[in-house]
């Protein structure tokens, strides 16, 4: 029977981006599923009292530094993107509007490569919009879902049970009760997921 492994995200994180898409090569070696989680990030820090590495400059420098050479290891493309950080509130809605309309993988690989590969400021609605559009993706349902009371709703509601499982940043994952935080714990999720 396949494990499954939780992967709470959002996707202003570049360690998130790099652990989602080398956590697509580790299900295929482990026949295990992902149970996607959007959560706001900066809603987890503030019930956490935790803060972005970014913040503290000698932390943020080395965080640059790691994310490029667990890029190089994945064999993932990763560039800096020019408008970091930007509110990722309406993309993470929109991650809970992809669960909704089942289509979250198109939704988080658009989205994290809009980011993370292709350097785009999606904190511009316009540039959501098109980005949406042009992934084959119905931009006005994302537009305006993104302002609806129950999507809004449920992205609070799943921060919070983020926090209260323990999650205080992202990437984490969990297989059953067991949590790693940081891409840089795939190995374990692995080995886990393989037991």
């Amino acid at each position: 029977m396949s494990k499954t492994v939780e992967f709470w995200y959002d996707v202003m994180s570049p360690a998130a981006y790099l652990a989602y898409w080398e956590l697509k090569n580790i299900v295929q070696r482990t026949d295990a599923i992902v149970d996607y989680q959007p959560m706001l990030l900066g809603g987890v820090f503030k019930a956490t009292g935790n803060q972005t590495p970014i913040n503290i400059a000698p932390k943020g420098k080395w965080m640059l530094f790691d994310m490029a050479n667990y890029a190089r290891k994945y064999g993932i493309p990763l560039k800096m993107n020019p408008f970091f950080i930007f509110n990722s509130m309406p993309l993470m809605r929109g991650a809970i509007i992809a669960q909704q309309r089942h289509e979250l993988e198109l939704y988080n690989d658009t989205i994290f490569n809009g980011i993370w590969r292709q350097e785009k400021n999606l904190g511009d609605p316009e540039v959501i919009a098109q980005t949406l559009t042009t992934a084959g993706l119905d931009a006005t349902a994302y537009v305006e879902g993104v302002q609806q009371q129950e999507v809004k709703d449920a992205l609070i509601l799943n921060t919070n049970l983020a926090v209260e499982k323990g999650v205080f940043g992202a990437p984490t994952f969990f297989v059953g009760e067991k949590m790693w935080w940081g891409q840089d714990r795939l190995d374990w999720v692995e080995q886990e997921l393989a037991v």
